[in-house]
């Protein structure tokens, strides 16, 4: 029998390790600057890139791809070359997928910021992020695909079906929910509306956690749990049908986040019915992870490394039985919309994935640089506080949900709300804010202790950035089974079979799911009233795009008698057929804004805008200044509406053409309501004398930004009169 020798690649690993860490203290400052800006909404006041709404999707994205993503390719680039006994197939495609990344992680950290957004959760960025995005993927499947195709190991261990899983997947899903149609080098509009972009949105937003955060740390605990504790996994079985269990039914899933809404009621059931049983292989993979550490629950108390995987498993057993019950309708009526919501998330993403990848890194350090860790003491005080941090992070936000979804629901003897204002349900919860803003900053802080263990372990170790081995050559792989062989050991040699039954079972619940939703017209039912944006209204809407309004208000009307009363009739599905893309929210940090229009005067928005303290006293949102002093760019506005007419929307080649003219009449007749407010009459005169006497531009007040962000609102929930909206609907039944 040959053996050859060979040489593991280190240095990719190092390098995405060291990324893992910087990224990770970069998303997770960002995230409690977040924390803290609920407490002092005001904390970055006048500075538009460091408003809540542009930095949240800035900290989602940094931590789950870059902190998380990074932490993935470091464990998956080690791992797959010792379980295939085989350098990665090519170091050019490795630097590729490091470099690339990084410089897609730098674009997302300037894009975000300065407003370039398409507000899919998960999948802010715009569209040539997005391709480079597919591109970097493509060259990490096809290093991993052609490493596996020149191993020296004949089977394929469990943690490369969840790592072949994983490309595929996310390519899948990145590819068909980016679909949009681009404006402009940083615009595009989805090529989607209202309730179809809602479901391939949440198909791809849900999956992303199934596919990005679980299945490629599940192929990770594979790995490093066995390897840590010195034990084979529990059961081979248990992990085979783990695996595609998981990967088949996990795809269904993702209506159960628009329970309620107007999606239609047969896929939000299937989405119902496939939560539920999720449970299984979920909590299969789970048993299967602490099983294995049988035998080993002495060390477990003494070693660091295995601490963090204990409650790093544990974390993901408990998110994924939350989960399924709240896809449950009695349940996420209560949850949904609530700080309930991130307290699961936050589950999941500090103790699954923060604590896997933690317990990863202080193994893989001492080992890859030929030492020990510098300090068991520093380590073991970095989980305990970090454990403690994750606690009091979600408890609070666990009481806050509840506290939320009993007073939003609370009604008084005499039939109207206990809480009708809004802002006594903020004012409630406040200690529950504290509370997170600390268990934030206790697990940042653990974090920065391990940095600190980290750098100081590499210091004392030797750098080794070519790892000597050795290995039989494989020869005489038999394309056909042999005699006693099962098929999935057949399959565990067959890395494109593999790869195409995966693919397979991951396309079918989403084609039953989403090719009906798209293809069959009377899923979404037409409603004659509802008419497409007038120009400065769709630019308004872009500001509110562009702010990340969505972020903290939904435009969702749920059936529910609390809601109709608070907010007016519940949403219906042609409501949304122009809007491109759909903006429902998940969180309601505000109040729901789909019935708005016409509730406030012109100047109250103004009012709001600048200074929403003066406007409703206790709130938590900060000032929009930037909006009231702009001038308001409009000079993409035909573009914008070409782009639309592609996507479907009606607008008439004279509407594009006097488009500008029409922005003009609509900016001047709320330049006119403005003006009825006495403080704002006297206000805007002396400003405009101050830069007449000074020489400086004055902006008149119909081109500033505030002026179409008002028009936006004002339309908001003004199309449908509802007599005649529930016979157009039933004639369409």
């Amino acid at each position: 029998m040959e053996v050859q020798q060979f040489y593991y690649d280190n240095k990719i690993v190092k390098k995405f390790l060291y990324a893992t860490m910087f990224w990770g203290i970069v998303g997770m400052s960002v995230g409690l600057l977040l924390a803290f800006m609920f407490l002092f909404p005001n904390l970055t006041d006048g500075i538009s890139w460091l408003s809540f709404g542009r930095l949240r999707p800035l900290h989602t994205n940094a931590v789950i791809f870059a902190f998380v993503g990074n932490a993935i390719f470091a464990g998956v680039y080690y791992s797959t070359q010792r379980l295939l006994k085989a350098r990665m197939f090519s170091d050019a495609l490795s630097n590729f997928n490091f470099w690339g990344w990084q410089a897609i992680i730098v674009a997302a950290a300037i894009t975000l910021p300065l407003g370039y957004t398409s507000s899919k959760e998960y999948a802010e960025l715009e569209w040539p992020i997005d391709l480079a995005i597919a591109v970097v993927w493509v060259a990490f499947g096809w290093n991993l695909i052609g490493t596996m195709l020149k191993r020296r190991q004949r089977h394929l261990y469990v943690a490369i079906w969840f790592y072949l899983a994983t490309f595929v997947t996310v390519a899948v899903l990145h590819i068909f929910n980016s679909l949009a149609l681009p404006v402009s080098a940083f615009k595009s509009y989805s090529v989607y509306a209202g309730v179809q972009d809602a479901l391939v949105q949440w198909w791809y937003g849900h999956n992303a956690v199934a596919f990005f955060l679980t299945t490629p740390f599940l192929g990770l605990m594979y790995y490093f749990v066995p390897k840590a504790a010195n034990r084979p996994v529990y059961s081979y079985r248990l992990s085979i049908v783990h695996f595609w269990s998981l990967i088949f039914i996990y795809i269904w899933a993702g209506p159960h986040h628009l329970l309620y809404s107007t999606l239609p009621e047969w896929a939000q059931n299937l989405g119902v019915a496939f939560s539920i049983m999720l449970i299984a292989p979920s909590w299969g993979g789970m048993i299967n992870g602490l099983l294995t550490l049988r035998g080993a629950w002495d060390k477990v108390r003494t070693d660091p490394v295995l601490k963090f995987m204990v409650v790093a498993i544990t974390g993901y057993g408990m998110a994924t039985f939350e989960g399924p019950m709240l896809s449950l309708k009695n349940v996420n009526a209560i949850a949904h919309f609530s700080d309930w919501i991130i307290a699961h998330v936050h589950v999941g993403a500090l103790a699954w994935n923060g604590f896997l990848t933690f317990g990863m890194i202080y193994w893989l350090v001492p080992k890859m640089f030929k030492t020990r860790l510098h300090s068991l003491p520093m380590a073991n005080f970095h989980f305990w506080i970090g454990t403690l941090g994750i606690i009091l992070y979600a408890l609070p936000m666990y009481v806050a949900g509840f506290t939320q979804a009993l007073m939003w629901k609370e009604f008084n003897p005499d039939g109207t709300l206990a809480y009708g204002n809004f802002l006594e349900t903020v004012n409630e919860i406040i200690p529950m804010y504290w509370m997170r803003a600390i268990g934030g900053t206790m697990y940042i802080i653990g974090a920065i202790v391990m940095i600190y263990n980290v750098v100081v372990t590499i210091k004392q170790g030797t750098d080794v950035e070519d790892e000597l081995a050795e290995a039989a050559a494989l020869t005489n792989v038999s394309k056909k089974r042999t005699a006693g062989e099962t098929f999935h050991t057949w399959l565990e040699r067959k890395p494109i079979q593999l790869t195409i039954l995966a693919t397979i079972a991951i396309l079918i619940g989403g084609v039953i799911q989403i090719v009906p939703t798209i293809l069959v017209k009377s899923n979404i039912p037409t409603i004659t009233s509802v008419k497409p944006y007038t120009p400065l209204e769709l630019e308004g809407r872009d500001l509110y795009i562009r702010e990340g309004c969505v972020g903290c208000h939904s435009q969702m009307v749920r059936p529910f008698r609390s809601e109709v009363e608070r907010y007016g009739e519940y949403s219906k599905a042609g409501e949304y057929v122009y809007d491109h893309p759909f903006l429902w929210g998940s969180k309601r940090t505000g109040p729901d804004l789909l019935r708005v229009g016409g509730k406030y005067s012109d100047n109250w928005h103004l009012n709001h805008m600048y200074d929403p303290q003066s406007t409703s006293s206790g709130s938590i949102m900060p000032s929009y200044s930037w909006l009231v002093r702009n001038r308001h760019d409009r000079s993409n506005i035909q573009t914008k509406m070409e782009t639309m007419v592609t996507l479907g929307v009606p607008y008439s080649e004279e509407e594009i053409a006097y488009a500008e003219q029409s922005m003009d009449n609509q900016a001047t007749k709320i330049e006119k309501n403005l003006y009825s407010d006495p403080d704002f009459a006297k206000g805007y005169e002396e400003d405009k004398k101050y830069a007449a006497e000074n020489g400086e531009e004055f902006i008149e007040m119909k081109d500033r930004e505030i002026v179409a962000m008002i028009a936006y609102l004002q339309r908001l929930g003004t199309d449908i009169k509802i007599k005649e909206t529930d016979e157009i609907i039933s004639q369409n039944k």
